[in-house]
């Protein structure tokens, strides 16, 4: 075990009719916001309603911006970044799911900052300086609710960067799983493998004497398979509800990474692709996964024999290990489709006529991948697998 410093520090406030505290919470911080959303849902169910109350109880002004789409825009964060400028705003509210959390994190990181937003993303620089967020989460997929990152596409090229800070994890999370009832079957599957990916990412690992957090990972992602049919089957099923969301945010927050090298090829893979392609990020990773696992697993055998016996139940072959841990990864593919995810590129009408350009991207700044290093030919040899 590697050594390591974990911290966690956004209040979660989880359970039913939760966002009705929001007013509360809020005003220990100031008493004007940017409320930030993404398309008409939270007005349709009456959440922007409820929210919107809440805070007037407590005489918060309220200047709003939304619109944030999947596979948030630098241009929008360009725009809220004025918004709170020239309204001496000093807090966002974002209600939403991941793409408006990393949008309200990026805008929140710009404001105090002299230069481009985007520089963060670039590594040209690092913020010394956030406006405190709070959110109110209505999908849970990402983990961005208390995580410390934030993913940025920008228009200019289509490249799709993350940028990673301390300071970015808000301050608080309401969480409510009723505000999931209503959320598309697609949408509730996509959650599923973006919260399985963040898991995976950690738990594929050449770090050894990492036992807890091996049993971490799995008793997670036994989770996430068992809740993800159950809530597809019985949309309003609170219990099944609440497991999943709490799954999300145990899935990023950092504790399921520490003491261990984490990997994260899958994700700049996908990332690439999502860029150009505008597909939602849980649906990418539905298909990069297992592709990237069939690309390494013989780098680290053993432990893909471990996923497959403890997380898919699978018998070890000891006369044929290389089996078994290819039997977890076909599972692991079968339980994607069954949930309605794609597997396949082509099953998004994906060709190949860009993974030149998308194996160059990703890998520009060097290679990527912590359990194997890899360069322009290896992406490209993973996006072929996964056509």
């Amino acid at each position: 075990m590697q050594d390591f410093i974990f911290q966690s520090p956004t209040k979660i406030i989880f359970g039913k009719s939760a966002e009705n505290q929001v007013g509360d919470e809020v005003k220990q911080y100031c008493d004007k916001i940017l409320l930030h959303y993404g398309g008409g849902s939270i007005k349709r169910s009456g959440l922007y309603d409820r929210v919107v109350k809440s805070l007037k109880a407590k005489g918060i002004e309220i200047i709003e911006l939304g619109g944030v789409k999947p596979n948030p825009r630098l241009s929008m964060v360009r725009e809220g970044i004025k918004i709170c400028r020239e309204n001496n705003i000093n807090f966002i509210l974002a209600v939403g799911g991941g793409s408006v959390i990393d949008s309200a994190k990026a805008i929140a990181a710009g404001v105090p900052y002299e230069g481009d937003e985007w520089d963060f993303h670039t590594g040209k620089a690092n913020p010394k300086n956030v406006l405190p967020i709070g959110v109110i989460l209505t999908l849970p997929a990402t983990g961005s609710e208390v995580s410390a990152s934030a993913v940025i596409t920008n228009e200019d090229g289509w490249y799709k960067e993350s940028m990673n800070s301390d300071l970015l994890r808000p301050k608080f999370a309401i969480m409510n799983p009723e505000l999931t009832y209503t959320l598309p079957d697609y949408q509730t599957a996509c959650g599923a493998a973006d919260m399985m990916a963040h898991v995976m990412e950690r738990y594929f690992t050449n770090t050894p004497h990492v036992d807890l957090t091996d049993r971490l990972c799995e008793a997670t992602l036994k989770t996430i398979i068992k809740n993800a049919p159950l809530a597809l089957k019985d949309p309003n099923n609170y219990d099944v509800r609440a497991e999943i969301m709490w799954s999300g945010t145990i899935a990023h927050n950092g504790l399921l990474g520490t003491g261990r090298e984490e990997d994260w090829g899958s994700h700049k893979i996908e990332h690439e692709i999502s860029a150009i392609y505008d597909i939602t990020h849980g649906a990418g990773l539905a298909v990069v996964f297992p592709a990237w696992m069939k690309y390494v697993y013989n780098i680290n055998l053993k432990k893909f024999i471990q996923f497959s016996y403890r997380v898919w139940d699978v018998e070890v072959d000891l006369d044929n290990p290389e089996s078994t841990a290819l039997e977890g990864i076909k599972r692991l593919e079968n339980f994607f489709r069954e949930i309605g995810l794609p597997t396949r590129l082509k099953d998004m009408n994906i060709s190949d006529e860009r993974f030149e350009e998308m194996a160059q991207k990703c890998t520009m700044s060097g290679p990527v991948g912590g359990l194997k290093k890899l360069y322009k030919e290896d992406v490209l040899n993973i996006l072929n697998i996964a056509k």
